[in-house]
């Protein structure tokens, strides 16, 4: 027996600074004590090691089966011999004596402390995994402390941990220095041959989500609500806004008085623009809306394809339909609409080719038997 009443109180420290049970130390010393016990003292040997917080005791035992003749010394013991250990005991029965060796504790000392701190990194590592789990998709702010070639690696706030930001979710264009104060977005944590690693990201549209969250504490409470985000990281969000309250508008309350609240939005989006929407439930008015900032002259859909044709001044036709499509593409995934965008000159156009078609399919036999339809009615 080892009486290792220093270890049992390190024990105690380690529960109370670092919040995890040392019945999760003692387990995995017991295992790797019994591991070490049998390497150094033999294999073959039936036995386990038992640690005792109350008494302060590090005890191996060993097992043996009772028989009427021994063949394996290591793991059985003869019925005479149990006997004399305890006279109840019968042939079949497991007997266990303590057989800790005096030079056993050296290498315990050494086997618990290569064991505490291995576990003790597994369990900070396993809740800071939880504890960012938790956190997923939530806004944090960072510092930038160092960079390489494609990666940035900041401090995140409160955490005492490091966070990598990769090419896909950086926003395209922007550039940083060390020191720097950014917000970032939790994206997920993965394990690597170095340990737990927090993956951040400024690209997904949970960033710009929290951002507005966090200017504008009408979304937090509720009082506004946020239907729909869609986004193309460093060029153009939209967002579509919404308050039951008719007395509100959701709009003007996510830009702020004099646009302070959409404008500190923009500072850490950088070049990204942000078109704010009213949503609606009339398809035609919210469709309109998504195609902000153009101007919509008109607004026709078709419910069974759920497609829409859009017509807009020839003026804002490269507007509405935005560079490379981005604009009119945006605004179909924010309303979940098809949506087609003319000019009034081409929609006109289009319109009075389609009378001279219709014009053309009447032929002269069908026009006189239509008069003498009419005629006959008259």
């Amino acid at each position: 027996m080892i009486n290792s009443k220093d270890f049992f109180i390190a024990l105690d420290l380690l529960e109370k600074e670092k919040k995890i049970d040392k019945e999760f130390f003692i387990a995995a010393l017991e295992s790797a004590l019994t591991s070490a016990y049998k390497k150094n003292f033999g294999e073959a040997k039936s036995a386990t090691v038992k640690l005792n917080p109350e008494k302060n005791t590090i005890k191996v035992l060993a097992y043996k089966t009772v028989v009427d003749e021994v063949e394996d010394p290591d793991k059985e013991i003869s019925l005479q011999d149990a006997k004399q250990i305890k006279s109840s005991y019968k042939v079949g029965d497991m007997v266990s004596e303590e057989v800790t060796p005096k030079s056993f504790g050296r290498i315990a000392a050494q086997t618990a402390r290569q064991v505490v701190m291995q576990k003790l990194r597994e369990a900070e590592r396993d809740n800071i995994s939880m504890e960012l789990s938790s956190k997923s998709d939530n806004l944090t702010t960072a510092i930038v402390r160092r960079m390489d070639i494609k990666n940035v690696y900041v401090e995140l706030s409160g955490m005492d941990t490091e966070g990598v930001m990769m090419p896909n979710d950086q926003i395209p264009g922007e550039t940083f220095s060390v020191g720097d104060r950014i917000k970032v977005c939790i994206k997920k944590v993965r394990e690597t041959n170095y340990g737990s690693q927090v993956q951040v990201t400024r690209t997904n549209v949970s960033f710009v989500k929290r951002l507005f969250e966090l200017e504008v504490p009408e979304i937090e409470n509720g009082d506004i609500e946020i239907k729909n985000i869609v986004r193309e990281p460093g060029v153009r969000t939209k967002i579509a806004v919404f308050s039951k309250d008719k007395n509100v508008d959701p709009v003007g309350v996510c830009v702020g008085s004099h646009g302070t609240r959409i404008n500190s939005i923009l500072n850490e989006l950088k070049v990204e623009k942000v078109d704010i929407i009213p949503y609606s439930e009339d398809n035609f008015e919210y469709i309109a809306s998504a195609l902000s900032p153009a101007e919509v002259v008109s607004v026709e859909i078709n419910e069974a394809e759920k497609s829409a044709k859009v017509v807009v001044p020839d003026n804002k036709l490269s507007l509405a339909i935005g560079k490379e499509g981005l604009n009119v593409r945006l605004a179909a995934k924010l309303t979940g609409w098809k949506i087609d965008v003319k000019s009034e000159s081409k929609a006109e156009k289009d319109g009075k080719e389609t009378l001279t078609e219709i014009d053309s399919s009447f032929d002269k036999e069908s026009d006189l038997d239509l008069l003498s339809d009419i005629q006959e009615i008259e």
